[in-house]
């Protein structure tokens, strides 16, 4: 059995057809039996005994984590998703407050950006929106910021940054790296061993909605002054343990530790090559569809495909009847998703490793009959 079947018989039987990764991916049976079961051990037992308990459980996913950002599992931190996670960490953050990033950047992490008093500089970038390190590095040796941000992978466009060449230049300068990999994490390679990196579980490691993760590198924990508890109350807690105080949805965290071992049961790399393939095999047979021009190269190694319509196609529209009609889940990605850099709602397509070349026929065919019909 290949991999993708392998991934397709672990999970429920998709209503449709699901191309929609990106945003929401499906879980296995065994990541809704794990939180399930989290679940009512909570009811029968009570949910703080029931934590202690899963106690081993969750230590193994933030080794597996660590696994995937070459961080220690003691400074990884489960929180309620990346937005939350990167507002944790720019809320700590001690003394100058300055930031680069791509001119691309994430809307939302935009606005926590902004919130916490971070005054926003751009990075430079060539012609299709990837970073171009050189000038970058230049840029960053004559006035580094306080925090260079990097989404390795961005949500309305499926380019691959130069992670692993920004890290080291950062290590070489200095510069604290902090790395947006809600999309990257499970997807390409994030083992860069950065000052901060953060993740949400729903994406491409397909765990549950409401979880997230930030793993810090010590030396930046060190550094980190969080809000909560209040310091002056010289309470006896680490900054790992005041970054993870309060209520929390244990069974999301079990849920989320046992997809993110799945994933490594896998191979990441192998998961790496496939989503990859799945990438090509998307822009080729998107490629000809009227009305709509693919914006990645064909060989960009994600699997996340982008439409920009040509003849004047509601992306919102579009998508709407290509659920009503076909039962095809895509995303509408709107400019306020990367308020920067878009200048239009464009379609995504974002299929997990179980899609066959046959089902991307059939999305080409509908998305045709879609542009048609609401386009």
């Amino acid at each position: 059995m290949s991999l993708g079947e392998q991934w397709r018989s672990a999970r429920p039987k998709v209503a449709g057809l699901h191309l929609d990764s990106a945003a929401c991916s499906r879980q296995s049976f065994a990541v809704l039996d794990a939180t399930a079961r989290h679940a009512r051990h909570e009811a029968e037992v009570g949910g703080y005994v029931a934590a202690e308990a899963a106690a081993p459980v969750l230590d193994a996913g933030r080794a597996a984590v660590a696994a995937l950002t070459g961080l220690p599992a003691d400074h990884v931190v489960f929180t309620t998703g990346a937005n939350h996670a990167l507002d944790l960490l720019l809320s700590s953050w001690p003394g100058e407050r300055t930031v680069a990033c791509l001119p691309g950047e994430y809307g939302p992490n935009l606005a926590i950006m902004a919130a916490n008093g971070f005054d926003v500089r751009a990075l430079p970038v060539d012609g299709h929106g990837r970073l171009d390190v050189d000038t970058a590095a230049r840029q960053l040796g004559v006035g580094p910021p306080a925090v260079v941000h990097l989404t390795a992978l961005a949500s309305h466009r499926g380019l691959k940054q130069p992670l692993a060449a920004l890290a080291d230049v950062c290590r070489d300068l200095g510069a604290a790296l902090v790395v947006d990999a809600a999309q990257a994490l499970g997807h390409l390679d994030c083992a860069v061993r950065p000052a901060a990196i953060y993740s949400s579980s729903r994406k491409w490691l397909a765990g549950p909605r409401g979880v997230g993760v930030l793993a810090l590198h010590p030396d930046l924990a060190s550094r980190l002054r969080p809000r909560l508890p209040p310091p002056e109350w010289n309470l006896s807690l680490t900054v790992i343990e005041r970054l993870q105080h309060g209520e929390a949805n244990v069974a999301g965290r079990v849920g989320f530790s046992v997809a993110v071992g799945e994933h490594l049961a896998a191979g990441a790399e192998q998961m790496r090559a496939r989503l990859a393939e799945i990438g090509r095999w998307t822009r080729e047979a998107l490629n000809d569809v009227p009305g709509w021009r693919v914006v990645e190269p064909l060989d960009e190694p994600t699997a996340i495909t982008t439409l920009t319509p040509t003849g004047g196609a509601d992306p919102q529209k579009v998508r709407a009847w290509l659920i009503d009609e076909r039962g095809v889940v895509t995303t509408c990605a709107e400019v306020q998703r990367a308020p920067f850099e878009l200048t239009a709602p464009v379609l995504r397509a974002s299929p997990h490793i179980d899609v066959t070349r046959d089902e991307l026929a059939q999305f080409a065919e509908a998305l045709a009959d879609a542009t048609a019909e609401a386009g």
